[in-house]
């Protein structure tokens, strides 16, 4: 093969592309935050968190009630990927953060924030396909803000009738909320009928108060 048709990687990280890939199931990862080879990953098994009967921990359920804070949608994109990725460990290179800029210019990267006394607490982020959200990453700077912004995320997602939320793997977090595993399958069927739909993800995620949340 000659250098005039070697295969450019990078490609793939184009909008176009990316969104392709999401939408056949597909997401990426970077081998690591200083390398610049970029994978996607087509998984046998998909973790998944139920829209319609998600489960709240009772700590965090208590603590929304009393705690005082503030959400936001897409009001600080290069803090939350910024956070994300400053982790000791982090599949987000700098080649991704390029990439995921250009998908939120787009309108299909969505990121929630939560604030406490105004700060800054915590957040997470995810790519949008008609009635699929893939989650990419969450980060809390204080206690349970990338939980309320999950809580968060699952009503916004539910009032606009989503059919997915990908959270890829089951941890920590996530199994708190009803985590499950489904197959490559099942979920390709999911996403068929996600994509197929009229779903949008409106920008009205603030609005929502904490007494419609349970």
């Amino acid at each position: 093969m000659s250098k005039e048709d070697s295969f450019d990687p990078d490609v793939l990280l184009h909008p176009g592309n990316m969104i392709q890939l999401y939408a056949r199931g597909y997401f990426p990862m970077a081998e690591s935050g200083e390398s610049d080879n970029i994978n996607f990953y087509l998984p046998e098994v998909r973790a998944v968190i139920p829209i319609y009967d998600y489960k709240i921990p009772r700590s965090l359920r208590q603590f929304m009630k009393k705690k005082e804070y503030t959400v936001t949608s897409d009001q600080r994109f290069e803090d939350v990927i910024n956070y994300c990725s400053q982790r000791s460990e982090t599949w987000i290179n700098s080649k991704l953060k390029k990439a995921y800029a250009e998908l939120f210019k787009a309108g299909f990267l969505h990121t929630v924030e939560v604030y406490y006394d105004g700060e800054l607490a915590g957040g997470l982020y995810g790519i949008t396909i008609s009635g699929a959200f893939m989650g990419e990453s969450m980060f809390s700077l204080q206690p349970q803000a990338s939980k309320i912004a999950l809580v968060h995320l699952i009503s916004h997602l539910r009032r606009n009738e989503f059919v997915i939320l990908d959270s890829q793997i089951i941890n920590e977090h996530t199994r708190l909320f009803g985590a499950y595993e489904i197959s490559d399958m099942q979920y390709q069927q999911l996403l068929d009928i996600a994509l197929n739909g009229n779903f949008r993800f409106t920008d009205n995620l603030d609005k929502i108060g904490v007494n419609d949340l349970f």
